[in-house]
């Protein structure tokens, strides 16, 4: 009788998940895709270093047609330089600041039509609300969130008139602190998240027109700048975020040249970025029938996850407010 049990049950729960699956298959939204890199033009902001200059080799070696832009002539040169001299081939720079939208529509009208657009410029300094300048907050907030506005608003009516009319792409990068607000990053985590809701409406304005929003989730990343804006960063900062690690340039640039490349509206950068992304999925686009499945299935056991760690971060908070006494 136990057997019969067993089985019985075994039955129906392959039923329920294969009913699932089927069921998951025919509603997901939108519908998956492939977006060419090669013999194409990618136009990547905050391209003279970091994962903005990874990005631009590694598109570069896949035999794009690659424009790159920031603020620094200077730099953007040696850029050039190191991408030719890695790739043998050869990118356009554009200098302009992203908070200037005419200089961004200038430099966008120069590259001409853009097949994929990366918008990764951004600007990072933690610190606490309370004593955080306030034109710091809005430097932040400018440049992670108004610029990428600049940006798209420019760079549309070229993609949406280009000739080849084959699929696009508009990929944004975020940060995990876009998923989740931290101790110290509160100017830069709303900057963030505001990039969430951009991506996900404009999704839904640009999809007739065969462009694919991604929208970028790295952790800490080991760029330039990153070692000057973690010496502002605040103790008990440090503390809650030790747990995430770090990654390089060049292997965020891979994970997000994959994702793009792929049409995913949501790319993790990590294994934790990986369940990050499956706990705040929430009524984001999902592709994959089977990244829904998963997501639908570890929806209730990730919110308990997610549980725990507010109360090891509470905790750690606590105990940090203590010791200050």
């Amino acid at each position: 009788m136990a057997d019969l049990s067993i089985a019985f049950f075994s039955f129906l729960l392959l039923f329920f998940s294969l009913s699932l699956l089927v069921f998951l298959a025919f509603i997901v939204r939108p519908r998956p895709v492939k977006v060419p890199i090669k013999n194409r033009h990618v136009f990547i902001t905050g391209g003279s270093s970091g994962i903005g200059l990874a990005l631009a080799q590694q598109a570069a070696s896949e035999g794009a047609k690659v424009s790159i832009l920031a603020r620094n002539t200077g730099r953007l040169k040696e850029a050039k330089e190191s991408i030719r001299l890695s790739t043998g081939r050869d990118v356009a720079i554009f200098s302009a600041d992203v908070r200037d939208y005419k200089a961004v529509k200038k430099a966008v009208e120069e590259a001409g039509p853009i097949d994929v657009l990366v918008c990764n410029q951004g600007v990072f300094v933690p610190q606490e609300l309370e004593t955080q300048d306030i034109e710091e907050i809005k430097f932040m907030i400018d440049v992670n969130l108004t610029g990428t506005f600049h940006l798209i608003k420019a760079a549309l009516p070229g993609m949406r008139n280009r000739s080849n009319r084959g699929p696009g792409s508009i990929a944004i990068m975020s940060s995990q602190a876009g998923q989740v607000g931290i101790y110290g990053y509160t100017a830069y985590s709303a900057s963030k998240f505001g990039l969430r809701g951009l991506a996900e409406a404009l999704q839904q304005e640009v999809i007739g027109e065969n462009i694919h929003v991604s929208l970028i989730f790295p952790p800490d990343t080991e760029t330039p700048g990153f070692a000057e804006e973690n010496k502002r960063r605040p103790k008990l900062t440090s503390i809650l975020a030790a747990s995430s690690g770090s990654m390089k340039a060049d292997e965020v640039a891979k994970k997000a040249l994959n994702g793009l490349k792929s049409g995913n509206f949501i790319v993790p950068c990590n294994f934790e970025g990986f369940f990050l992304s499956l706990a705040t999925s929430g009524l984001s686009p999902q592709r994959s029938f089977l990244m829904a499945f998963i997501e639908v299935i570890a929806a209730g056991i990730l919110r308990v996850v997610g549980l725990c760690f507010q109360w090891n971060w509470y905790g750690s908070i606590e105990k940090f407010l203590e010791e200050r006494k």
